[in-house]
């Protein structure tokens, strides 16, 4: 089961990394040049640069999870709510491996 996490964990992470990089250019400042762009093109540009910003802090976000998932993995507490320290459910690590709460926690919680 650990061995499986941590695989699902790392394939995931290799994968947004390399997403983060292909995708670096989506989120770069939108320029003011009113002769090249019109202004209602400029507003697509600007909303697709905030997309792209949020998809990147979404992305930025899950990373974390995933090397917090990992450094539990290395030291024994995987698969152990970081709350109230039970068994967190398989089925709910195999939804999301990076989860840290069991589900009690996660809905007392509101995460």
């Amino acid at each position: 089961m650990i061995k499986n996490a941590k695989k699902l964990l790392l394939d995931r992470q290799r994968e947004l990394l390399e997403i983060m990089v292909s995708s670096a250019a989506d989120d770069k400042p939108v320029e003011l040049d009113q002769s090249r762009v019109g202004r209602l093109s400029r507003m697509d540009a600007l909303q697709g640069q905030a997309m792209a910003q949020e998809t990147t802090r979404r992305r930025k976000n899950e990373l974390s999870r995933i090397e917090a998932a990992l450094a539990r993995v290395k030291s024994g507490d995987y698969g152990y709510c970081m709350n109230c320290d039970e068994e967190i459910v398989q089925k709910r690590l195999e939804l999301d491996p990076s989860t840290a709460l069991c589900i009690s926690c996660a809905s007392a919680s509101g995460a």
